[in-house]
């Protein structure tokens, strides 16, 4: 596989989004199983909020080699948990294992142009009872100079992702989440449209969207967000 490196720059000025991440590990956690791989696991900001508890192993597989390098010294230096290995590639050409409980992409498949196969290939890592989860942006009518600076194919919605699902997995969630947040990204679409959202932005989507997000998307019973969540089982044989 030839070298790839990540275009987008989002990365470190969404590390520091922790409610969001918070919230959504609540919204994942009942799909997690001990054994993990995380697909385009980047900076390891995602890791760090997610492995959390009792995991056999967790694979981050990135293709990017600087990106993976600096996941090998965050684990080195304690930053991300001892039971984190480091993979450098992608699913393209492996063994379709069957062995991962858990297989995640987090704003994630809208970098992959082929989005359908990459699923299928991600269907194939996955074991009996075990998840497929993704998390994507929503809605292609919301897609900005952002989206293109990072370099995103596309947005989702839930009709969207539904129409992908690989053969052999059953579709068990697919919600919208972040409704307050959908706001922001409306104002950006066609009013600020910025290539890049400030640090400060980010924060006060963060510290008061965020919040607000996880009790109104209850009420709106998830039928309304910024970032859409699908969820996909293997049956047990």
């Amino acid at each position: 596989m030839a070298d790839y490196t990540y275009i987008g720059d989002e990365l470190n000025i969404f590390s520091a989004a922790k409610h969001w991440k918070s919230y959504l590990r609540s919204q994942i956690k009942p799909y997690m199983g001990r054994n993990v791989l995380e697909i385009g696991a980047g900076l390891g900001g995602t890791t760090k909020f997610l492995c959390q508890g009792q995991f056999q192993s967790w694979i981050c597989l990135e293709p990017d080699p600087t990106l993976a390098n600096q996941l090998s010294e965050q684990i080195q230096a304690g930053q991300l948990p001892s039971c984190c290995q480091v993979q450098v590639g992608t699913l393209d050409g492996r063994e379709p294992l069957g062995k991962y409980d858990t297989l995640l992409y987090i704003d994630v498949l809208e970098h992959i142009e082929h989005d359908a196969a990459e699923l299928v290939a991600a269907a194939g890592q996955v074991a009996p009872g075990g998840y497929l989860v993704v998390l994507s942006p929503a809605h292609q009518w919301l897609f900005s100079e952002f989206d293109r600076s990072i370099g995103h194919y596309r947005r989702y919605t839930r009709a969207g992702l539904k129409s992908i699902s690989p053969p052999g997995l059953n579709l068990v969630r697919n919600s919208y989440l972040d409704s307050v947040g959908l706001i922001a990204s409306l104002a950006n679409r066609f009013f600020l449209k910025v290539g890049m959202p400030t640090s400060r932005q980010v924060a006060i989507w963060d510290g008061l969207m965020v919040p607000a997000s996880t009790f109104l998307d209850q009420l709106l019973f998830q039928r309304v967000g910024k970032s859409v969540l699908a969820v996909w089982q293997r049956p047990v044989l």
